[in-house]
């Protein structure tokens, strides 16, 4: 075997690694450029056979290093042994890894003729690869590129394209600077050049406005995940909630985490009531998680406003194998994780009305869905404010509530709307509509979170357009590169 071919197969792992390590909390964005610029190197003269290859172990190196957090729900609080816990996310990268598959077969069987335009259909399938990944099977829209954009000053282009357009400037630069070597045409540096600079531009627009602000309070209750679920710990669950409330009496608004009542909403008839007297009488709103069921009884994880609020929220993008059995009929049982109540949820229906919050309208997120840049964008028409509720406790300490942190903090960018973030035990977070963490709280620590928040109104170009114009030119970049390869060929 070639000994060369051999070292650009696994440099192909390697460049995948790049992919999260460019993220949250690592954030070496320069890894974001050299990803895609190392993928297009290696693929664009090798054989066929060569490019499906290094295609499907990039994404074995960026699922492998990125979606490890998924080893910790698995054998943590899945009651796995540490081995079957190690084969199952094995498993899960090597069948996810895949699906790049199909756009790997037809870039290496149509698009690779000329290099500058081989370089552009690239950036056009790279786009397409992350757009399918957000809703084939449901959707799994973690670890797309443009993230690793978001501690440079290239972010500033999100609330124009949201993050798919940050995927293609990474994109472009870096296989762009890669061409230009190449083929030693230094004029093609005007692209990545140009590209750089509409960019950083794109900070100088402003397309919301300040309204006033609000008081929030964030109540981070660090409750024990072995325990949150027994009917024994339910009451001082509900306890500890309201007594780190008592002194966020007054404010506009106190949001408690996802599920932090562990009470079905038809049990806690009675609790609900008083506490939304409480907040009524000191001109509060008061939004919480807590379980539900619809008409047929079927499980379903719900926000709440209450107080000077109203309105009730169902979660509607569902996690596979954590709130709903892809498999059920195989996997059901074969592990605790898999039989948790929380793995029989129902989605709500597509369209909801709006949360509310003393007439403000509130576009909220239960956990997973916050990473759905299409789905937060179309949840309420105008909000005054994104709110979303998590628990990431099921990840421990690892990179998992890093990243989804990360995606939070980029729905705020591209909606050009602040967000407030609870959860259980960390992330919790003020984020500004620019994207910054005005206020945090320490991680696995009890604790209130106290700011305030802008409300802004105005419409971002993403929020008016959404991600159709990124996808339009990736198809154009694509079509293009496949009728220059079929007029070179003289098909």
């Amino acid at each position: 075997m070639n000994r060369r071919d051999v070292f650009l197969d696994l440099l192909a792992v390697l460049a995948g690694v790049c992919i999260p390590l460019s993220l949250s909390p690592f954030d070496f964005w320069f890894l974001a450029l050299l990803a895609p610029a190392l993928l297009f190197a290696i693929t664009a003269t090798c054989s066929r056979r060569r490019v499906l290859l290094r295609f499907y172990l990039f994404n074995v190196g960026m699922f492998g290093a990125g979606v490890s957090w998924i080893y910790v729900s698995i054998y943590t609080y899945g009651g796995a042994s540490i081995l079957l816990a190690a084969l199952l996310v094995f498993l899960l990268v090597l069948s996810y890894s895949l699906l790049g598959l199909p756009l790997a077969w037809f870039y290496s069987r149509y698009l690779r003729n000329d290099l500058f335009m081989s370089a552009l259909a690239f950036c056009g399938l790279w786009i397409m690869q992350e757009w399918i990944r957000s809703w084939l099977l449901t959707g799994f829209p973690w670890l797309y590129l443009g993230y690793g954009l978001m501690e440079t000053p290239l972010v500033n282009i999100a609330s124009i394209t949201g993050v798919y357009g940050l995927s293609m400037v990474a994109c472009v630069v870096g296989t762009m600077l890669y061409v230009a070597a190449k083929s030693k045409k230094p004029l093609l540096l005007v692209l990545p050049a140009f590209t750089v600079l509409l960019a950083i531009g794109s900070g100088l627009l402003v397309f919301t406005k300040v309204e006033k602000e609000i008081s929030v309070s964030l109540i981070q209750g660090n409750i024990d995940q072995h325990v949150k679920w027994l009917a024994s710990s339910r009451r001082p669950i509900l306890n500890h909630y309201l007594l780190a409330s008592e002194s966020e009496w007054g404010r506009d608004l106190i949001i408690w985490p996802e599920a932090s009542l562990t009470y079905f909403h038809e049990q806690a008839g009675s609790i609900l009531d008083e506490l939304d007297r409480t907040a009524s009488s000191r001109g509060s709103t008061v939004v919480l998680g807590i379980p539900d069921r619809d008409e047929e009884g079927g499980f379903q994880n719900t926000v709440i406003a209450l107080g000077e609020g109203s309105g009730q929220y169902v979660k509607r993008r569902l996690v596979p194998f954590g709130e709903y059995m892809p498999l059920e009929f195989l996997l059901r049982g074969v592990i605790q994780i898999f039989d948790l109540p929380m793995s029989r949820n129902r989605p709500g229906p597509w369209q909801q009305p709006a949360l509310e919050a003393d007439g403000l309208k509130l576009s909220t997120s239960i956990c997973y869905e916050v990473i759905y840049p299409e789905l937060v964008r179309q949840t309420v028409e105008a909000p005054d404010l994104l709110v979303t509720v998590s628990n990431d406790t099921w990840f421990g300490d690892s990179i998992g509530p890093w990243q989804h942190m990360q995606m939070a903090r980029m729905r705020a960018i591209e909606n050009g709307r602040s967000l407030a973030r609870a959860t259980n035990n960390g992330l919790t977070a003020l984020i500004n509509s620019k994207g910054e963490m005005t206020r945090t709280l320490p991680r696995f620590k009890q604790g209130i979170l106290r700011g305030d928040l802008e409300i802004r109104s105005g419409l971002t170009p993403y929020k008016r357009f959404g991600s159709y114009p990124v996808l339009l030119l990736s198809f154009l970049l694509i079509g293009a590169a496949f009728l220059h390869t079929r007029g070179e060929s003289g098909d």
